[in-house]
């Protein structure tokens, strides 16, 4: 019989941190930053696309309002992501990626920049929200995002 109460209560549990997951408001003050000056983060879950970042950033034939397009294209055609807060084109934006079984929210800070001749590239900062392992998801999503943008 006890066993169907520590049952209840895992059940419980698990519904109740899915949905906190899921609902919690994500601050956009402070997940809303500027990947080209932001500080790396002191967890394995992130990724840094930009001059000595963790994948150096390739450059793009095209100036940096055609890539903002393609990017953001790209960015908000994968599946469970959205626009946080900002422009491309005023800068920089930020998105959310949520994860499909618990809905874990990563976000992705990302700035087009001018690389000189009519040619760009950007730079992309993408963290965990919560815990610190994400099982190399950020890493997987921004390099899927890059064999999108070289077609």
């Amino acid at each position: 019989m006890i066993w169907k109460s520590v049952l209840a209560i895992l059940v419980i549990g698990f519904l109740a941190g899915a949905y906190f997951v899921r609902t919690k408001p994500l601050d956009t003050a402070s997940l809303h930053i500027d990947p080209e000056t932001a500080e790396r983060p002191g967890v394995p879950g992130h990724v840094l696309l930009r001059a000595g970042g963790d994948i150096e950033p390739p450059v793009y034939e095209m100036d940096a309002s055609a890539l903002a397009l393609r990017v953001e294209a790209v960015i908000l055609s994968t599946p469970r992501t959205e626009k946080l807060a900002g422009e491309l084109a005023d800068g920089y934006a930020s998105y959310v990626a949520r994860s499909a079984l618990w809905g874990f929210p990563d976000i992705a800070s990302v700035k087009v920049v001018e690389a000189g001749e009519g040619k760009s590239s950007l730079i992309v900062l993408s963290r965990l929200r919560y815990g610190q392992m994400d099982m190399g998801v950020n890493r997987a999503r921004v390099e899927d995002w890059l064999a999108q943008l070289s077609r």
